[in-house]
């Protein structure tokens, strides 16, 4: 039931996530150990609010997490691949010796390049230069080769052994995170759950309200927008005066076609997303490829202040820039907010704007 949302008129100061609603926190609590009456609305909309925050800092971890998780099943497979290749190529070239050996046997004796594959000790037979003169030129160039593909096999399957405890490590941190997203969403219901259905609703309906004005804020910008370029803004909004880029202005218009969809933690789409998985969305329908977390997003360009911002612009709220959305004009942005709600237009001002970035 909380969002992303400031409190109309906050009773307390909010700072970072990691530090807001300190005294709504130490309120609550001191009301609970006292039997004081229970914590105002306000107060469980703060703590509720903080608990969200917190969560969507940790799936930003958890996606940067999950994508290194691809990147490295990726090498364990490619490493895989090639140690199976060279270990056939490794085969065959000692079977084509091995053939070679028992042909020679059968005519009374060995050459020396075959004593030289049989040796327990090949790189110093071929260290001496007296036994390089009596092997002929293709065996000495095979049994080079076999030690060349036997070195990198060797290296490859290390490789393979150390990607695999690294995956397996990431795998059981990425265990970890999943309980303490979850672990921070199930404490701000049952903080929600403490309020009557009377105050929930009340909660829903100003939300859904501030949804619709946002929405028609940024459906009126649409329509009198031409060119791409971000038109003024009233009431107080900030009025971008920046110019959009085709892929932002393609990017918008994807996001826009997705107001409704739910948030989901980790998801990317296309029927329900979080912050960063709608922005990798939209931008992929337009046709660019961006980093899977926010704040890997937050450096694909300069930064823009709020009064160069142009619709179709990347927007990052708190300090450690664990939020994004899509500037929209005339002041608002659409985001995937928080669990519970869905992906919709909000003002820009409502959370703390840390800068913005154009892409293409």
């Amino acid at each position: 039931m909380a969002s992303h949302r400031r409190p109309k008129q906050p009773s307390r100061a909010r700072v970072t996530f990691f530090g807001a609603t300190a005294v709504a926190t130490v309120a609550l609590s001191s009301q609970t150990a006292q039997a004081d009456p229970a914590p105002s609305v306000q107060d469980v909309q703060e703590e509720v609010d903080r608990l969200y925050q917190e969560a969507e800092a940790a799936t930003e971890e958890y996606n940067g997490a999950k994508e290194r998780e691809e990147e490295l099943q990726a090498e364990v497979e490619e490493l895989q691949d090639s140690t199976a290749r060279g270990q056939e190529e490794l085969n065959e070239l000692r079977s084509t010796l091995g053939s070679v050996a028992s042909a020679q046997y059968r005519n009374g004796g060995l050459d020396p390049s075959l004593h030289l594959f049989l040796s327990s000790d090949p790189d110093a037979y071929l260290d001496q230069a007296s036994t390089l003169d009596q092997v002929s030129g293709k065996q000495a160039e095979t049994l080079r080769l076999i030690e060349e593909r036997q070195r990198t096999l060797d290296q490859q399957r290390q490789e393979a052994t150390d990607r695999l405890a690294e995956l397996e490590e990431l795998r059981g941190e990425l265990g970890d995170q999943k309980d303490t997203i979850q672990g921070k969403l199930n404490d701000a219901q049952s903080l929600l759950n403490t309020l009557t259905e009377e105050e929930r609703q009340r909660i829903a309906d100003e939300e859904a309200a501030a949804a619709a004005e946002a929405e028609a804020r940024a459906t009126r910008d649409a329509s009198s927008r031409s060119g791409g370029a971000g038109s003024g803004g009233g009431g107080g909004t900030i009025a971008g005066t920046g110019t959009s880029t085709s892929y932002g202005v393609a990017a918008l218009n994807a996001a826009a076609g997705k107001i409704g969809a739910p948030y989901v933690w980790g998801a990317t789409g296309p029927s329900s997303f979080d912050c960063s998985g709608l922005t990798s969305w939209a931008f992929g329908q337009a046709g660019v490829s961006l980093p899977r977390t926010s704040q890997a997003q937050a450096g694909m360009g300069p930064a823009l202040s709020q009064s160069q911002l142009a619709p179709g612009d990347l927007v990052f709220f708190y300090s450690d820039l664990h939020h994004v959305g899509i500037y929209a004009g005339n002041g608002q942005i659409i985001h995937a907010p928080r669990p519970g709600a869905s992906v919709e237009y909000l003002s820009i001002n409502a959370m703390p704007f840390q800068y913005g970035v154009r892409v293409g």
